[in-house]
């Protein structure tokens, strides 16, 4: 079993910007699993954004706290918690939080296709 906790001091380390906008952490990588390449935990302040990009695998982002409005495509939604969004492998994404309070989420990467 493997556990790990945001608090987690090999979480804590992998601490980076994400996308521009938000901060994030690694909470499990290829070091532990075998057919995903990531689950990590992103948070965004509000009146910020996850910058739009276009990533090489399959992705889900599932909110858990705040509220927001999420691009995949040319296809734009709000989101709230609970909500799990689906990026298809190579399509344009962005999420802004139009909340007044952060927003957290998780994101699960699967892996890059050969």
């Amino acid at each position: 079993m493997i556990r790990r906790n945001l608090n987690h001091p090999e979480v804590k380390a992998t601490r980076y910007i994400a996308h521009g906008g938000g901060i994030a952490h690694m909470i499990l990588t290829t070091q532990y699993l075998r057919t995903l390449m990531f689950l990590a935990h992103a948070s965004v302040p509000p009146g910020n954004k996850l910058l739009g990009h276009i990533d090489p695998m399959e992705e889900i982002y599932i909110i858990q706290k705040g509220q927001g409005s999420m691009q995949v495509g040319d296809e734009i939604c709000d989101v709230k918690p609970g909500d799990a969004i689906h990026i298809p492998i190579g399509q344009y994404h962005e999420l802004t939080n139009t909340g007044g309070e952060e927003l957290t989420l998780l994101v699960i990467a699967g892996l890059i296709p050969e």
